[in-house]
């Protein structure tokens, strides 16, 4: 699979993909939300435009949630190795050339755009990260006009027959760095391009913008935007500390209890500048102290931690020692050495990229050995294959069993800073509830 045949459908590539695909929805991932999967007819024409946060992992959320063999653009200078950019054309990548790459590279753009046409024709899926580069931030950055360029461009070289549509994406992560958390993805109607052709055709820039502004809106409906600058550290905290216990909520999505929070404390500024000031300090002041104290904000929401409850989770952690020390064996081969290989990683957006890309290469390599070499020792060969499949289950119930491991201690910790009359945890319990009552106060946005 090169770029010249990069639409046709791989055999080879829906293997790697479902491989992938279920290692990221099932293992990295411990919960892959997908909304708006209606809006998206594999008989048409459509171009994906998801915004960008989280590096690779954004590429990888659409193509893990949506059928099919999409094709991806990415900055051309990854491609100059030829093994390298052989491997990319077999992920489905094509690269696009920028003036950094040399003035002369952009007519190499032009055999790009071409296929493009190829992909969209054949109803593949074009995916476009339309705010052009990444960046760790919950909220939509100016969008590139390349997207809405190859838009117009590809309806014009097929005399406007295509009927071209780009699909809006709103992704969101409950954490970009750590494994098991929740991805949300959801897919926004179809935006029609013919709705602008007119225009393209009087005033094509005018148009280009129009077009531009409106993807950006969309996309904004569909994401967790937060606008201000000045007070987004506050705002960003405030999502989790109010709505964080809703983050596997299917029904209602942390995502749009996110936004309504949000669009409450946009209006409250404009309302109340003074309650919205005092929000967000306390926001500020409830993180720096439970992180000091090292308290999870949802031992905080529980008004009572029984001892008798506490004891009791506890043995049960005792008596599940041994199927944590198994499982561990999992998570230290296939999170653990992931997690050393990145831990010098600059940029802190592609950590989680190079996670699932070293756990999954590990995942791909060693479990059929390990199927082997069970299969082997064990002289019957289902008891070797169960042992097999013990190796993840017990990896994933050792993670969980770590994550309660912490809620205990936590409990515990709770209980004797209470015990003791702790000036700083009475603050931190006042300040929560100050905090929770004024969020009450200005609407039901806590579900």
């Amino acid at each position: 699979m090169g770029k010249q045949n990069i639409e046709k459908y791989s055999p080879g590539y829906a293997l790697l993909k479902f491989v992938a695909g279920f290692w990221h929805n099932k293992v990295f991932y411990r919960k892959v939300i997908i909304l708006g999967q209606e809006n998206i007819n594999p008989d048409h024409h459509l171009i994906f435009a998801p915004n960008h946060q989280n590096a690779l992992m954004d590429a990888l959320a659409v193509l893990f949630t949506h059928k099919g063999q999409p094709v991806f653009l990415a900055r051309a200078d990854i491609f100059r190795k030829k093994a390298v950019a052989a491997i990319l054309y077999f992920l489905k990548i094509l690269p696009v050339y920028r003036i950094r790459d040399g003035y002369s590279s952009l007519k190499g753009n032009d055999e790009i755009f071409n296929k493009t046409i190829d992909v969209i024709k054949n109803k593949n899926g074009l995916v476009i990260l339309p705010e052009g580069s990444h960046e760790g931030f919950r909220r939509l950055r100016q969008l590139k006009k390349g997207i809405c360029r190859v838009a117009f461009q590809s309806d014009e070289a097929e005399d406007n027959k295509l009927n071209i549509k780009i699909i809006p994406i709103g992704l969101e992560y409950s954490h970009y760095i750590r494994y098991r958390q929740v991805l949300t993805v959801v897919y926004g109607k179809p935006i029609e391009v013919s709705e602008f052709h007119g225009l393209y055709k009087s005033s094509p820039e005018r148009a280009l913008v129009e077009l531009k502004n409106r993807l950006s809106s969309e996309i904004k409906e569909l994401m967790v935007h937060i606008e201000s600058e000045e007070d987004y550290e506050a705002i960003d905290e405030l999502r989790t500390i109010i709505n964080g216990k809703y983050s596997d909520d299917i029904k209602t999505p942390k995502l749009f209890r996110d936004r309504a929070l949000i669009e409450k404390l946009n209006k409250l500024r404009d309302s109340d500048n003074n309650l919205y000031r005092r929000i967000c300090k306390l926001s500020l002041a409830v993180k720096e102290n439970a992180s000091k104290l090292k308290i999870d904000y949802r031992h905080l929401e529980k008004k009572r931690h029984p001892l008798g409850l506490l004891i009791a989770s506890l043995l049960i952690i005792l008596a599940g020692f041994p199927v944590f020390v198994f499982g561990n064996i999992f998570n230290s081969i296939f999170m653990g050495i992931p997690i050393w290989q990145t831990r010098k990683i600059k940029d802190p957006q592609f950590v989680s990229s190079l996670r699932y890309g070293f756990s999954v290469a590990l995942a791909i390599i060693l479990l059929p050995l390990f199927l082997a070499l069970s299969l082997i020792f064990f002289s019957v060969w289902w008891i070797g294959l169960v042992f097999f499949i013990s190796l993840p289950l017990t990896g994933l119930i050792a993670w969980n069993y770590y994550l309660l491991y912490k809620r205990i201690k936590g409990g515990f910790r709770i209980r004797n800073l209470a015990s003791a009359k702790d000036k700083e945890f009475e603050q931190l319990k006042s300040d929560h509830a100050e905090l929770v009552n004024l969020i009450d106060q200005i609407g039901n946005v806590r579900g």
